[in-house]
């Protein structure tokens, strides 16, 4: 029996299937953000940890993708796109697992709970930025149909830039969402612990720059239809 070629089965045909891959596994990351702080919210650290525990495997699974496409992907393409703006995606995808993870770890480490008045918001913020993943992930799936157009023209081109315009949407709704809970957060201040302020405002902004990542992949596969 003929050995398999490592290199054929992560890429296949086409170097595209693993850069999808590593960007659902960063949006399955970015999905479980709102069950975590669901849990957080009621004060079940149990559950918290589980949801944290998930993200936690989803983002070195990330990594573990990552890795295996600096190693593998081939120098010669044959690609109207270049190998460096590939990996400039992986790593502007692996952004979006990372942060997600970031954010878990620091309120779980802490059992953080916002208050009572600012949850409800918070959860709004987190459902809409791990909304904004989900979108640029529907963008990288269209990678393969891209690929077939050579990036240029056609109603695939359309389609994916229709996808973009909505991530934009997506991530502008999530800065405003931030501002208003940030706008919020300081009136309560002087209620609060400063130190735990800090704390609210550091998860707010991790937030918002995993909705930003997300967006900034529409971006990069703009860069891709306009070589």
């Amino acid at each position: 029996m003929a050995g398999s070629n490592p290199l054929s089965d992560l890429f296949g045909r086409s170097p595209i299937k693993p850069i999808q891959q590593h960007m659902q596994v960063a949006n399955d990351a970015a999905q479980l953000l709102p069950v975590f702080l669901e849990a957080a919210s009621r004060g079940d650290w149990p559950g918290a940890s589980e949801a944290f525990n998930q993200i936690k495997a989803a983002e070195q699974e990330a990594d573990k993708l990552k890795r295996s496409v600096r190693r593998h992907l081939p120098n010669s393409l044959f690609l109207p796109v270049s190998r460096n703006d590939l990996l400039e995606l992986v790593t502007i995808q692996d952004h979006v697992a990372n942060t997600a993870k970031d954010v878990t770890g620091l309120m779980l480490g802490r059992q953080m709970q916002f208050p009572e008045q600012l949850q409800q918001p918070l959860l709004e913020l987190a459902t809409t930025c791990a909304a904004t993943c989900a979108q640029a992930l529907a963008g990288i799936q269209e990678l393969d149909e891209l690929l077939e157009v050579g990036f240029t023209g056609g109603r695939e081109v359309t389609r994916v830039e229709g996808l973009i315009r909505e991530l934009e949407k997506l991530e502008g709704r999530t800065d405003k969402q931030a501002q208003k809970l940030r706008a919020h957060l300081f009136k309560l201040e002087r209620e609060l612990y400063p130190v735990d302020v800090m704390f609210y405002y550091q998860v707010i902004g991790l937030m918002t720059a995993m909705a930003d990542a997300a967006e900034r992949v529409g971006h990069r596969l703009q860069i891709l239809m306009a070589k």
